[in-house]
């Protein structure tokens, strides 16, 4: 039997991945005849030796792979003797933590075996995800809270899932303070608000923003939206990326007045490369262009939560405005 499981969203192909294993773990207690198997440290020799070796318990084998993309001579010999594998009892798992090219081997194991894709999440379906995450902690968030999040954090599912038990863990630890220092009964629902999203997260900087900026600066208009539709391809939604160009053009303006003779100001509170790349960029903008670029920012933004234009729409009309 033959399990594939790939795509770029690796947490849910993790939880997916680790499912199987405990559920293999539960039937097979003994663990002899799970093997890993990393294709950057093993040759497709060491999995037939271990494939072909008799199981003490009669046991089924569960063999795991990864980095099966790194092997051409592994990919060429199993395939040779996939009916093989695909007739045995044994368990055969592949997963690969990326887009797949389309090969041979690929579309041997989605063809012959049971696929499944992981892609980045979006839209309402991030939402969904996200509230069932706050459940699962006893705890629930606020409809606008929830858009701020998904605005900062974006479809990062792994850094989502830590902030989600930040949220939920400064949450509990203020209610138990104001249990303490009130008078019984005391009672909060807890529920996320705006004010602890914008207290506890800080938007995710991603070198590509920086890219996207300086196609801005440089008038490459062409450039910024191709940079902006790739993001959009990857799931990450309109209103998180106006948030980050909003983000970066508030540092910009920030490195802009706080600019001397003696240089930069290192009072700002950002990451030193934050500041690095901000500062190169400030240098491409008047502090006249910088305001009117954040004033229509902020009325792109305010459009679109108003409902008055679509959010993709939006996006490529500030682009193409500035």
């Amino acid at each position: 039997m033959i399990i594939f499981l790939y795509g770029p969203d690796t947490y849910r192909l993790r939880l997916k991945l680790n499912e199987i294993i405990e559920h293999y773990k539960k039937i097979h207690k003994s663990g002899l005849n799970l093997e890993y198997f990393n294709l950057k440290e093993k040759e497709y020799q060491d999995f037939q030796d271990e494939f072909r070796s008799t199981s003490m318990f009669d046991e089924k084998k569960l063999v795991v792979f990864k980095n099966t993309s790194l092997s051409k001579e592994f990919q060429d010999k199993f395939l040779k003797e996939i009916k093989k594998f695909i007739e045995t009892e044994d368990i055969i798992l592949f997963y690969e933590e990326n887009e797949i090219s389309k090969n041979k081997f690929f579309d041997s194991l989605k063809r012959c075996g049971k696929s499944q894709e992981f892609k980045p999440i979006g839209g309402e379906r991030l939402k969904i995800w996200v509230k069932k995450e706050f459940e699962k902690l006893g705890a629930k968030i606020e409809n606008p809270a929830l858009e701020n999040l998904i605005n900062f954090v974006g479809n990062d599912l792994w850094q989502m899932k830590n902030e989600i038990e930040k949220l939920v863990s400064y949450k509990s630890t203020k209610r138990a303070d104001e249990a303490i220092a009130s008078s019984p009964p005391f009672t909060d629902n807890q529920v996320i608000q705006v004010k602890d999203i914008e207290l506890l997260v800080k938007p995710k900087i991603e070198t590509d923003i920086f890219k996207t900026i300086d196609a801005i600066a440089q008038k490459n208009k062409n450039l910024a939206l191709r940079l902006l539709h790739k993001h959009l391809g990857k799931g990450d939604s309109p209103l998180y990326l106006l948030s980050m160009i909003n983000f970066q053009f508030r540092n910009l303006l920030m490195v802009k007045s706080h600019k001397t003779e003696q240089g930069l100001n290192e009072d700002l509170g950002m990451h030193p490369y934050v500041i690095r790349k901000t500062t190169e960029q400030a240098r491409k903008f008047t502090t006249s262009e910088l305001k009117k670029i954040y004033q229509k920012i902020f009325k792109v933004d305010l459009s679109i939560k108003t409902g008055k234009i679509n959010p993709d729409v939006a996006l490529d009309l500030l682009v193409t405005e500035i």
